[in-house]
């Protein structure tokens, strides 16, 4: 008989060790500040004050983009507070928790984390834009 050390023998055929995650698009959207936005203004100002925060969130994604591919995790936290509050002022709810989610890895300097919240972040503004525009045609 065959001496195989133990760690050299054939261990039984296990389960995978990787676990495939799955990303469900989904847009957390809460209509009432844009409800509210159009019924106090006249549609025109409504979607002038719409473009402009879209249009901030935009630039500060961009600051963050531009600060992850330098490393700068300390330029990240305010740029990602702003895109937070701005996005939680018109509803969309998914995409002010991901830029929180953001501003909370950077502070810990987690570039793992970053990775995967700056993924989300920008997954998620890029459907709370069609969100909002979908809104907008629907009233």
């Amino acid at each position: 008989m065959k001496n195989t050390p133990p760690s050299l023998r054939s261990l039984p055929r296990r389960q995978a060790d990787v676990v495939t995650l799955t990303c469900v698009d989904q847009m957390l959207f809460d209509p009432t500040p844009l409800v509210r936005l159009f019924a106090e203004a006249d549609p025109f100002a409504a979607e002038e004050v719409i473009c402009r925060m879209l249009e901030d969130m935009a630039l500060r994604l961009d600051d963050l983009q531009g600060a992850m591919a330098r490393n700068a995790f300390d330029k990240m936290r305010r740029p990602a507070r702003r895109i937070e509050l701005v996005a939680h002022n018109i509803g969309l709810i998914e995409l002010s928790a991901a830029a929180a989610h953001v501003a909370k890895a950077a502070a810990q300097d987690d570039g793992v984390a970053l990775d995967a919240t700056m993924a989300r972040l920008e997954r998620g503004f890029d459907m709370a834009v069609s969100e909002v525009w979908r809104f907008r045609d629907m009233t």
